[in-house]
């Protein structure tokens, strides 16, 4: 072997290491699970109408109608992202997981479309949430602030 050949040597079992490290299987998931068959979603996020109260820690939006998402025992969701209705899935796991999927929206123009992709795109991205007396928080995958919701009627 060349002398440049063994100064390559050690980056190459480093290289060797840290794929062998990648290649090893993952813990157990903590990602929420789906509700069963015959059983239901429970707590004080569900059967609860949510108003959208804030999106980040302070952007209030003005909006012809308030956003708004209601969460059933069955594990569906459906609402108004201030433009458009919206359904879809939602799982709870533990220690407040909570992921929505398959959301589904109408398709109507409205001049504040972006805002209502906004919040839409909030509940897209939601990882945990916080119940604090009749508000809701959410939090991203990076313990970020996502928005605040406010018990409805």
């Amino acid at each position: 072997m060349t002398m440049k050949g063994w100064r390559l040597l050690p980056l190459l079992v480093s290289a060797a290491l840290l794929l062998s490290a990648c290649s090893s299987s993952p813990g157990p998931s903590t990602a929420p699970q789906s509700v069963p068959s015959g059983s239901s979603l429970s707590g004080a996020i569900v059967d609860q109408r949510w108003n959208l109260l804030l999106l980040g820690t302070d952007e209030r939006l003005s909006m012809p109608e308030t956003p708004f998402f209601q969460i059933s025992k069955e594990g569906k969701v459906s609402g108004h992202d201030g433009c458009n209705r919206f359904t879809g899935e939602v799982t709870l796991g533990e220690n407040q997981r909570i992921e929505f999927s398959q959301l589904a929206t109408t398709r109507m123009a409205c001049p504040q479309m972006a805002d209502a992709k906004r919040v839409t795109g909030m509940l897209e991205t939601a990882y945990r949430y916080l119940i604090d007396h009749d508000r809701l928080v959410f939090f991203g995958p990076d313990s970020r602030v996502l928005g605040g919701w406010r018990e409805g009627n």
